[in-house]
């Protein structure tokens, strides 16, 4: 990476994992942290991992609080107003049955015609719908809510290419926002009922005559038990019990048909009865593996992979010990020692939202419009509402490929400079005419405010400069190479003018140290 004629050479070091498998014992791996180990480094470590970061002067904020009072302004996150409005078009379609009954009148043109101009409305209200909740991540009052909405939407992956109806993503994630941290049952049996969700599964055709496994062996597999804890008896019986379940294109909601429903006796996971979905969800949810599985889940998506045997024990234990409600065992789970391990800090690679909502929220300036957002993600590789298979996004190293690193040193110029330095992703004229506001070169954004940033006068000291940029930016410090080289830079420059400041700010979002959180 070259400015002003310093490179800073990123290193690759960082992909190989640093501490391998955490061995971690009980009893003391879950105790309180102590209020003495609280500060700054780990208030920069909880406004990172239970929301997107933040500017020096919240962490500042939360490190006066203490850890109690912190951890309930994330996790209490219901008790602070909310007025964000939903889109104007996020509502039922009272002409929806008008409209499905004209088209089967219609001729083979004006059926083309009209699934162009819905293509173009659902086109609209997607990159709408998506810009919104990158917006909620960004300048939200509830960062823990949408890094719950965000982890619930990885967890339920589904996709837009084949539920095809912006409405019903918004539906499925305002779901996930109203059960974040609510009981896991409620959640659970919120998304199974959900029209994006038995679209995506294939749920909505189910019924007696012939089951559909997807729905069933998914909520298994992926959803609350994990590969290797149920068996394919398990996932035909359960198919069976969700016969009925379906969904009312016209509405465009739930429906429960008992007609379509299978009747019979059904054993799933070892109970024996005329199980329906509710009763076979519960069932599932009564198998101790399913508060192993989701725990370990989350504790990856907000600590650290690999945790040990004894550690996912604890945290099964602790979720139950919660009655299987998120909102005490987070509370519980951020309190932890173990949470501030410094295995843990700063040892975990950005998603490409965390990235780009992080990166935003520290440079404190506005969330870009929305032909930026969603480019910046679809690039990163995490397209919002659209997960590229059943799985959800593999996270963790997975993020970083040389394309997408390489994205990543790009991409902060265009945060820092306003300046687009990507060249058009593909040159066909429908997309060139869509992204002729984003070509390469051209300004897009204003720069960022150095004055905002930083203090007057560590915009005229070096050594201030440079500790002020790693305060900002780093969760640790940087290298003694890396750190030398940016002295140098900034020495040669001439003075610390606005360019060279903003330069620099670049520099650090181009090491390898920034892509961790």
């Amino acid at each position: 990476m070259k400015a002003g004629g310093i490179y800073l050479r990123p290193a690759f070091s960082f992909l190989k994992p640093r501490h391998g498998k955490q061995r971690l014992y009980c009893p003391s791996m879950l105790q309180p942290l102590p209020p003495a180990k609280w500060n700054s480094i780990c208030a920069r470590h909880l406004l990172s991992r239970a929301g997107f970061g933040g500017s020096p002067s919240e962490i500042e904020k939360l490190t006066g609080w203490g850890i109690d009072r912190a951890v309930e302004q994330f996790v209490d996150f219901e008790k602070i107003s909310d007025p964000t409005p939903a889109p104007e078009w996020a509502k039922p379609d009272p002409n929806r049955l008008e409209r499905l009954q004209k088209f089967r009148r219609a001729s083979a043109q004006e059926r083309r015609e009209m699934q162009r101009e819905e293509r173009r409305r659902q086109v609209g209200n997607l990159q709408d719908l998506r810009h919104e909740w990158l917006r909620r991540m960004t300048e939200g009052p509830r960062p823990l809510q949408e890094k719950l909405v965000l982890f619930w939407h990885g967890h339920f992956a589904t996709s837009i290419q084949k539920v095809k109806d912006a409405y019903l993503m918004w539906r499925q994630n305002e779901i996930f926002r109203r059960y974040a941290a609510a009981s896991w049952g409620e959640l659970l049996a919120a998304v199974s009922k959900d029209p994006a969700m038995l679209v995506w599964l294939d749920q909505a055709q189910s019924r007696k005559e012939h089951p559909n496994e997807n729905f069933a062996r998914e909520v298994m597999e992926l959803f609350t038990l994990g590969e290797g804890n149920y068996t394919e008896k398990d996932v035909t019986e359960a198919a069976r019990a969700f016969t009925g379940w379906s969904f009312d294109r016209a509405r465009q909601e739930f429906v429960n048909r008992p007609m379509w429903h299978d009747r019979g006796d059904k054993t799933v996971l070892g109970k024996t009865g005329d199980l329906d979905g509710d009763a076979a969800l519960r069932q599932i949810l009564a198998q101790p593996q399913a508060a192993r599985f989701i725990t370990t889940k989350l504790w990856t998506f907000f600590a650290a992979e690999n945790p040990s045997a004894d550690l996912i024990d604890s945290l099964a234990e602790e979720f139950r010990r919660s009655g299987y409600q998120f909102r005490p065992w987070l509370r519980q789970i951020f309190r932890s020692e173990q949470f501030y391990a410094p295995s843990i800090m700063g040892a975990q690679v950005k998603s490409p939202v965390q990235w780009l909502v992080q990166s935003v929220r520290e440079l404190e300036r506005r969330t870009p419009p929305p032909m930026i957002t969603n480019n910046v993600t679809r690039l990163l590789g995490q397209e919002l509402f659209a997960p590229p298979n059943v799985k959800g996004w593999d996270g963790g190293l997975s993020w970083i490929t040389t394309n997408n690193l390489i994205n990543r040193y790009h991409l902060a110029e265009l945060l820092v400079l306003g300046v687009n330095p990507m060249p058009m992703a593909n040159d066909r004229p429908a997309l060139r005419a869509r992204m002729a506001n984003f070509r390469r070169g051209r300004k897009v954004l204003d720069p960022i405010d150095v004055e905002k940033l930083f203090a007057p006068d560590e915009r005229e000291n070096v050594s201030k400069l440079m500790a002020a940029l790693q305060r900002r930016f780093l969760p640790a410090a940087l290298k003694p190479n890396q750190i030398q080289v940016l002295r140098e830079y900034l020495e040669k420059a001439g003075g610390l003018s606005e360019e060279t400041i903003r330069q620099a700010v670049r520099l650090i979002m181009s090491t390898p140290e920034y892509q961790l959180t």
